[in-house]
């Protein structure tokens, strides 16, 4: 039997499908630095926890489509206190940020659309985007420019009759590039001129370095019909298991058609909602020492990737991701002979190869990709692990 054209043309995930490499170092009694995926180990609040334990009802019943209300107006809440507009009727919770897309683009979408983004992406936009019947066009960056691709001209070649949307993360994952203000604007008056939809995922928006100051596309208001505005509690609040995420726009007719998949899927978890809800109505000064801690973990991180000799890196500004360019012709086959063959004193380290974050043929292949999720003196014993395997790998 025949699979779809659209399962056929997704891939396996670079950060998640390496696992079992890892699985069978563990078992060898190693220690693996998991620097592949963005699970932070930052406490998850106890806010969270105490309004699930606190919730009370005789039945636990599926919640409206939409979500709930005490989310929604808690999310309204925290958008007014960044200086955004969003009445809690323009608000859906979704399962995740990752549903939040996957409504997206099912509801743009038409077979043969094109999305514009700039690589490297996150890659689950180009599952999500295939899923839809759809076509990630890339904004073609690599590591010698910093993966900067805020400029007119390498957004409009990327520009077809066929584009439906420009989709922006930012802070970006993997890159941690964050835009200016004025670049915003750029793209917002480009989305304008070629009437597409502004798909703006900013999840890490508490997450800026540097003393810079972060903006959302939202503070834009001649964008209302353009904008879809993406946010999750995973990153922000350290919750990602509670897979609450949520889709902001003023476009009604496309509120109506996220809350016709809404409604086909049932509801979102109603305790996580209750748990999540908390997280928003939190104190702002909760960021303050997490946000010192992660600018801490990326001047370390960065530090030591400064030490491998070759490498190719920009410091990012924001969320919490380093993507580089690794003196090796494979990244995927380093890192599994790194697993499989490299260790000091019984620990070695696991990181996601890049090259399928890249859209455009032949590009990303030494490229990687690393949270800095971990401890300070963790992620440094993980790089130096990466720079004396590559010593190694290389010496072959």
């Amino acid at each position: 039997m025949k699979l779809s054209q659209k399962v056929e043309s997704m891939h396996l995930s670079p950060i998640r499908k390496f696992y079992p490499y890892a699985d069978k170092a563990k078992a060898m009694g190693k220690k693996v630095y998991g620097l592949n995926i963005g699970q932070p180990d930052i406490e998850t609040p106890r806010e969270f926890f105490d309004a699930v334990n606190n919730y009370n009802a005789d039945v636990l019943a599926y919640a409206p489509s939409n979500g709930l209300p005490i989310l929604a107006e808690a999310i309204s809440g925290y958008y007014r206190r960044i200086g955004v507009m969003f009445e809690p009727e323009e608000i859906i919770i979704t399962n995740g940020g990752s549903e939040a897309l996957e409504m997206i683009f099912n509801s743009i979408i038409d077979d043969g659309d094109e999305v514009v983004m700039a690589e490297p992406f996150y890659t689950n936009y180009d599952s999500f985007v295939k899923q839809a019947g759809g076509k990630l066009v890339p904004i073609k960056c690599t590591a010698d420019d910093g993966y900067h691709y805020a400029e007119r001209a390498k957004i409009e070649a990327a520009i077809t009759d066929k584009t439906k949307a420009i989709a922006i993360i930012n802070p970006g994952n993997p890159t941690g590039v964050v835009l200016t203000k004025e670049e915003m604007r750029l793209i917002a008056d480009i989305a304008k001129e070629h009437d597409l939809f502004l798909i703006c995922d900013e999840v890490y928006r508490e997450f800026v370095y540097d003393g810079l100051e972060m903006s959302s596309f939202a503070e834009f208001d001649d964008i209302d019909e353009n904008l879809i505005l993406v946010d999750s509690v995973s990153k922000r609040f350290s919750a990602c298991g509670a897979r609450c995420g949520s889709i902001a726009t003023h476009n009604k007719d496309l509120f109506v058609a996220f809350v016709k998949f809404c409604q086909a899927r049932l509801c979102t978890a109603t305790l996580e909602q209750v748990g999540s809800a908390a997280l928003y109505n939190m104190d702002p000064s909760y960021f303050h020492d997490i946000k010192k801690e992660y600018e801490n973990r990326r001047n370390v991180s960065y530090a030591a990737l400064q030490e491998i000799e070759g490498i190719k890196c920009a410091k990012p500004q924001g969320a919490f991701y380093i993507t580089c360019q690794l003196p090796v012709d494979d990244a995927e086959e380093f890192l599994i002979w790194m697993l499989e063959n490299f260790d000091i004193d019984g620990e070695t380290t696991m990181f996601a190869p890049a090259g399928g974050f890249f859209g455009t043929p032949g590009v990303g292949k030494s490229d990687i990709r690393i949270a800095y999720v971990l401890k300070a003196e963790e992620m440094q014993k993980g790089i130096n692990i990466i720079k004396e395997a590559i010593k190694a790998y290389n010496a072959r």
